[in-house]
C-alpha cells in the first residue's frame, strides 16, 4: 500500500513524498514519446542532468544530486547538460563547455555555482569568464579562445537540441536512458529526484534483462 506524507517546501511550492512502491508513470516521473540517444557505451544506462547555473533549484539540488553521483554503480554513467535557454543561459552553457574542453570543468564547476549564487556575481561577460577560468590554471586568452570556439558553440547547439527532444520546459530535470524525465514537482521535492532516478534506474536493468 502506498503511504505518502504531503508536507510544504517552502520556496518551491512543492510536495515532499515518502514512497513506499515503486514511483508511478504520469505521477513521479513521466516517459517521452520519441527516446533521445544517449551517449554512452552499450550495457551502461546514462542519467543526464539538465540544469542552469542561474538557477536556484539547480543549486539548491547541487549537494544532495553530488553524493547520489559518488555512489552510482559502474554501470550508470552521469553527466550534466547546461540548458539554453537564450541569454544568460546560452552564456553559461558555453562557460560549462569551454571548462570542459580546457580540463577545468570538474574542478570549476561547484565554484560557478557558488560564484553565481553566494557572491552575486553575473558571469555572463567574456572578459569575467576568462578571468575566472584564470585561477583554474588556464590563461584568459586560452578561456576566450574557448569561448568563442567552433566546437563550444556546436556542443552549445548540440545541447539546446537535445533540451528540445527531451521536451524540457525547466530545471532542474534528471533523464534516465534517454526516456524517463523527472522534475522537482513530478518527484515532489529536490531531494527525491535522486532517489526516484536511481529506481527508474533500476526500471532499466529489469527491461534489458527481459
Amino acid at each position: 500500500m502506498l503511504k505518502s506524507l504531503m508536507v510544504a517546501l517552502a520556496g518551491l511550492g512543492l510536495s515532499t513524498i515518502v514512497m513506499a512502491a515503486p514511483p508511478v508513470e504520469g505521477q513521479h516521473y513521466s516517459t517521452l514519446d520519441e527516446p533521445v540517444k544517449t551517449h554512452v557505451e552499450d550495457g551502461k544506462i546514462e542519467v543526464t542532468e539538465a540544469f542552469w547555473y542561474g538557477c536556484p533549484h539547480c543549486y539548491d539540488l547541487e549537494s544532495t544530486l553530488n553524493a547520489w553521483v559518488d555512489g552510482l554503480p559502474d554501470d550508470v554513467v552521469f553527466e550534466r547538460m547546461p540548458a539554453t535557454m537564450g541569454g544568460a543561459w546560452n552564456k553559461h552553457a558555453a562557460a560549462f563547455y569551454a571548462a570542459k574542453e580546457l580540463g577545468i570543468q570538474k574542478d570549476l564547476h561547484g565554484d560557478f555555482f557558488d560564484a553565481i549564487h553566494e557572491q552575486g556575481r553575473q558571469l555572463t561577460d567574456p572578459e569575467e569568464i576568462a578571468t575566472f577560468f584564470s585561477d583554474y590554471g588556464v590563461s584568459k586568452d586560452e578561456a576566450l579562445e574557448a569561448l568563442d570556439s567552433f566546437g563550444v558553440k556546436s556542443q552549445v547547439n548540440q545541447a539546446h537540441a537535445r533540451m528540445r527532444n527531451m521536451q524540457l520546459m525547466g530545471v532542474p530535470a534528471l533523464i534516465v536512458d534517454g526516456r524517463y524525465v523527472v522534475t522537482p514537482s513530478s518527484a515532489g521535492s529536490l531531494d527525491n529526484m535522486p532517489r526516484i532516478a536511481g529506481e527508474l534506474v533500476d526500471k532499466v536493468r529489469e527491461e534489458r534483462a527481459n
